[in-house]
């Protein structure tokens, strides 16, 4: 049955894959994935959770096992899939998803009240090279302040205020994405992975920093460097590509900025809602560390302050139409719902692999067959372009206690170089990385096209980051590649 569950998720990401020749929309056939893989798992289980430790500890403390036999036994197992990992999974699941929720409610009121024309009419420059290494020096600092989760949608709604042509854009977006999860990989605070390190004390913030900057940096310069050799020419006057833009969010009845409608929207209101929607998302990781509270609490407090204010500013302009005001019960109703259960299929099929040990045991076995810790992590960073990297990071956190000295120690060269690949290794697919697949719903990227002209990139920029890190390492601190 293991097999087979393994074997169910590669079909399902076939499919997804090839989501444009089946015709049938990838978040359906992640959901399919999902759920079919958490029945199968309820069948294994009570082969699988007797011997797992969270169970007997859950056992003892809900059971008299003097008492119990092997058919309560049964109905123990299933009692605690359902109302312990099941539960577990989806907690984890949900804060992840209202998160992205949250990040996309404000970024979209931003665009729709102009904020962003804020800084599209300071990039002045139509020419295709210089736009690409501005939009990747912007996008890669950016994520490692905010995430690259939420800077990947803030930069996406930037491109659509700066570039016309599809074909254009997908390759700005791509780039995007390497630069996101180039820059979230430096920081405590850039990458989920490399959240979860930082929190469990595996990496700190003095470690991070100085050890994986050049690596990240190496990461994209050298895709971007080539990608800009196969841009020529300048893109379409920015005045037509607004007006394209109008035409195509009214086809597909998208709320309009406000800049391109009724005028409603002061220029100093646009300021004080683009100042309040970044500041809202910059809050995010300070607010964090402060309360010790989830992200997604922080990015909803941030929302909450946002819909307060414009309700107060709209409520001032009364001689206004209702239906020029951008209020958020209207942006809510345009947010893209597919791409949010589209996470929510693939995150409980990972899930379900993970509960049934799938993805510990292939830990396990890079641990025994390959043994060198740069090797596994390359692996690893590999393996996260197909699966979440989220398990995958937890599985080598399980697998490997924090020593007091050596590799394994606290800012040790294993743990620097798993949160750099684990974070980098996503783009090679654009269904690695939170980055990717939120590129993928609001672009509707071509998973093949990605493939064909993103991914190779990604590849040689994550390598080329690997071996920076490795130079360094040896160079600076004397690592030994047998390690």
């Amino acid at each position: 049955m293991l097999v087979f569950m393994s074997v169910l998720f590669l079909l399902g990401y076939f499919f997804i894959a090839m989501e444009h020749v089946v015709k049938v929309d990838k978040a359906a056939i992640a959901l399919l994935t999902g759920m079919v893989l958490w029945v199968c798992y309820v069948y294994v289980a009570p082969g699988i959770v007797p011997s797992m430790h969270e169970f007997q500890t859950w056992l003892a403390e809900t059971t008299d096992q003097a008492l119990l036999t092997s058919e309560g036994m049964r109905h123990k197992v299933l009692d605690f899939v359902v109302n312990v990992q099941i539960i577990e999974h989806l907690g984890d699941i949900s804060s992840i998803l209202f998160f992205l929720m949250g990040a996309m409610t404000i970024v979209e009121l931003v665009d729709v009240h102009g904020g962003f024309n804020l800084i599209t009419d300071h990039v002045k420059t139509r020419d295709k090279k210089k736009l690409l290494w501005l939009l990747v020096f912007i996008t890669f600092f950016m994520s490692a302040i905010l995430d690259n989760l939420t800077t990947t949608i803030v930069m996406i709604m930037l491109l659509r205020r700066l570039v016309g042509k599809q074909e254009d854009r997908w390759i700005f977006a791509g780039m995007i994405v390497i630069a996101a999860n180039s820059g979230g990989a430096f920081s405590p605070i850039g990458d989920v992975t490399t959240i979860m390190l930082w929190v469990k004390g595996n990496v700190t913030t003095a470690g991070l920093i100085p050890n994986l900057i050049l690596p990240s940096i190496a990461s994209v310069a050298l895709p971007a460097f080539i990608m800009s050799f196969s841009l020529k020419g300048e893109l379409s006057p920015l005045e037509d590509v607004q007006k394209a833009q109008s035409d195509y969010e009214k086809n597909l009845a998208i709320l309009p900025s406000a800049s391109d409608n009724t005028g409603c929207i002061t220029p100093s209101e646009k300021k004080i809602i683009f100042v309040l929607g970044v500041a809202a998302l910059i809050f995010v990781p300070i607010f964090k560390s402060i309360t010790h509270l989830p992200p997604f609490v922080g990015v909803l407090f941030g929302l909450g302050v946002i819909w307060v204010y414009t309700e107060l500013m709209y409520h001032r302009k009364k001689n206004v139409e209702e239906h020029h005001k951008h209020r958020i019960t209207r942006v809510l109703s345009h947010i893209d719902l597919s791409t949010i259960l589209f996470f929510l299929g693939i995150l409980l099929a990972v899930a379900a692999l993970q509960c049934a040990g799938i993805l510990n045991d292939l830990n396990v076995f890079l641990d025994t067959h390959v043994g060198n810790i740069y090797i596994i992590n390359v692996i690893i960073g590999a393996i996260s372009s197909i699966v979440d990297n989220v398990p995958l990071v937890a599985g080598a956190v399980g697998m490997y206690d924090l020593a007091e000295v050596g590799v394994f120690a606290q800012d040790g060269v294993f743990w620097l170089f798993l949160a750099y690949c684990a974070g980098v290794g996503g783009s090679m697919l654009i269904i690695g990385s939170a980055a990717g697949v939120m590129a993928m719903g609001l672009e509707k990227i071509n998973f093949i096209w990605y493939l064909k002209n993103i991914s190779w990139l990604a590849l040689i920029g994550y390598l080329f980051g690997a071996l920076v890190f490795v130079t360094q390492e040896l160079i600076m601190n004397g690592g030994v590649l047998a390690a």
